[in-house]
């Protein structure tokens, strides 16, 4: 109803100029999305409408596809900034006319972000009622897997928020876990007056660990709605995680850890918000390291 007006020539004097040549970035990968589900996902849970405990097997089968969602919430901020830009426009209320809708563009636009936030509230219902079924197991792994893509649409959406870093953030690895943690530092060379203030007053930074380097960044806050007010975090150091080793307990704090470097030349001590978060980091950090 918005899309195709975009390519209509009846419509074009409506369009303003800066909006012309932007539907893949207003609309995303929205089409790619609506042939998954219009042509193989609807497809596949008809086949379990009588045996709706075995449906689980259908979201294992099609895993993979459900990465476009990814790339569909990397491109929302972009989206939005353009939406708010242009809302007023007359193409839109026209379109929006021409179709009735109550509601403008961007409550659509929000559709895919909601829907794929919604399939573990599903399947953890659907689980809640086939504990002894043959098809629990299946479920479980779904929504295992489910959550799996949320978290990586978290992280993914964070890390899209880094700035001043100079590299290829791809070539750093995977990214594994991102949070926000307390970090004091205590560096060998420093000089002795630096080391002491350094050692009471912890730094708030973002860290965003890959399989290949830990990133140190600073989170700034920024004005504004929507996604214009999500965080920005920008660079501060990385270290390589070739050349990390760890401490998992720190004296005195269930919740703090070391992450030291070089043979211990640089030493970072930080604290987890919950011993819980620390425990969760110091594997990830373990299974990169071995």
């Amino acid at each position: 109803g918005y899309a195709a007006e975009m390519d209509n020539p009846l419509m074009a004097h409506l369009i303003p100029p800066e909006l012309q040549n932007k539907k893949d970035i207003l609309f995303g990968n929205m089409e790619e999305i609506y042939h998954f589900h219009n042509r193989i996902f609807l497809r596949e849970l008809e086949n379990y409408v009588e045996y709706p405990e075995l449906v689980g097997r259908c979201f294992l089968d099609q895993m993979e596809d459900f990465q476009i969602y990814e790339k569909y919430c990397q491109n929302k901020p972009r989206s939005e900034s353009l939406w708010r830009q242009f809302s007023d426009s007359v193409f839109f209320q026209e379109c929006q006319r021409k179709l009735d809708h109550k509601l403008s563009l961007d409550s659509y636009l929000l559709k895919p972000v909601q829907r794929i936030t919604k399939y573990q509230l599903l399947l953890k219902e659907m689980l809640k009622y086939s504990k002894n079924c043959e098809g629990a197991e299946d479920l479980q792994e779904a929504l295992t897997s489910i959550l799996g893509i949320l978290k990586a649409v978290n992280d993914s959406m964070h890390q899209i928020a880094i700035t001043g870093y100079d590299g290829n953030l791809n070539e750093l690895g995977k990214l594994l876990m991102q949070g926000s943690f307390s970090v004091w530092t205590d560096h060998k060379k420093g000089h002795s007056k630096v080391k002491d203030l350094a050692r009471f007053k912890p730094m708030q930074r973002h860290l965003f660990l890959h399989e290949k380097a830990v990133l140190f960044c600073k989170k700034r806050e920024e004005n504004g709605e929507g996604y214009e007010k999500a965080p920005s975090y920008s660079y501060k150091h990385s270290l390589n995680m070739a050349a990390v080793g760890i401490t998992e307990n720190v004296k005195g704090d269930a919740k703090k850890f070391e992450i030291w470097y070089n043979a211990r030349e640089e030493v970072y001590i930080i604290q987890a918000p919950t011993p819980e978060v620390k425990a969760t980091w110091v594997n990830e950090i373990r299974k990169v390291l071995t």
